[in-house]
């Protein structure tokens, strides 16, 4: 059975529930529309600091924050492009705006879709018009998000998508977690150097490596508490991955970008469409 059902509270939530699977998701319209919590199977998936999630409109640590249109962090917060210029802070506006409820499902599945659109306060950050609408399907042991994005202005629009899950790991298994990945080489962005990749080591005061040649539309995260492992799948635009964790936090964080930081800047990886124009992507949550 599944079932669509809102939950009061401090910030409202939507729960998806596949009743038959055990399955859980929660998802924070007002918050970014992130997801905040997904249960897979009687097992946690996602880690959740509370307090951050409560401190609107601070960032929230945890969760599943969505990452629009620029994932990572702009040179100085600025950026120019296409003769334009502005500023916009690390990872973008969408996961700190308030999304609007599109639509509701439960045949087959349990389904919500979030909106946002261009308004003045996303103008004055990023001068195009847009429609953005992310559907939740939650079915079994996955949460899947469908992203369309429309070009609603003139102009060729620049753009990157993005997730920032945060796993529940705790601290005390960190050693023990594995990260599938063929990368040879990373971008160390706490030592801010290239680096020949030798492994993780989460234990590390803190681990940021922006993988640079992952090779894989798919991730795979392993950790002694669970009894199967964590699988991100995305479409074959997510080319850019990158892994981060901070000592004595229960968590850490694999996450799929369709382009590396400052890509509004440097064009790297950037996403486009014309005047008019949609485009689809997915990105999948599984536990198998």
């Amino acid at each position: 059975m599944f079932t669509v059902s809102h939950k009061e509270g401090p910030i409202a939530l939507i729960e998806l529930t596949d009743a038959a699977a055990g399955s859980v998701a929660a998802v924070a319209p007002s918050r970014g529309g992130m997801a905040t919590r997904l249960l897979i199977d009687g097992q946690e998936i996602l880690f959740l600091d509370e307090a951050s999630f409560l401190n609107v409109p601070g960032n929230v640590r945890g969760g599943n924050p969505l990452l629009f249109p620029s994932p990572g962090k702009l040179t100085d917060d600025a950026w120019s492009n296409q003769g334009r210029g502005g500023s916009m802070k690390q990872h973008g506006f969408g996961r700190n705006a308030a999304w609007s409820v599109h639509g509701t499902g439960t045949e087959g599945a349990a389904s919500l879709t979030l909106r946002l659109a261009s308004d003045d306060q996303t103008r004055a950050q990023f001068p195009w018009d847009f429609e953005a609408l992310y559907t939740y399907t939650l079915r079994g042991d996955a949460l899947r998000i469908d992203q369309q994005i429309t070009n609603t202005g003139e102009g060729r629009m620049p753009f990157g998508l993005g997730f920032h899950p945060y796993f529940q790991v705790p601290q005390a298994e960190k050693a023990q977690t594995r990260i599938e990945t063929a990368t040879t080489r990373v971008y160390d962005n706490a030592a801010k150097a290239e680096i020949a990749f030798e492994g993780f080591d989460l234990c590390a005061d803190e681990v940021d490596y922006h993988l640079l040649d992952h090779g894989s539309t798919v991730g795979t995260l392993s950790r002694p508490g669970w009894d199967r492992r964590m699988v991100l799948s995305c479409s074959e635009a997510f080319t850019h991955w990158v892994v981060w964790t901070l000592k004595g936090r229960d968590f850490v964080c694999l996450e799929p970008w369709t382009c590396p930081g400052d890509a509004l800047n440097t064009g790297d990886r950037l996403l486009h469409l014309d005047a008019g124009q949609s485009m689809t992507v997915w990105t999948e949550i599984a536990y198998r």
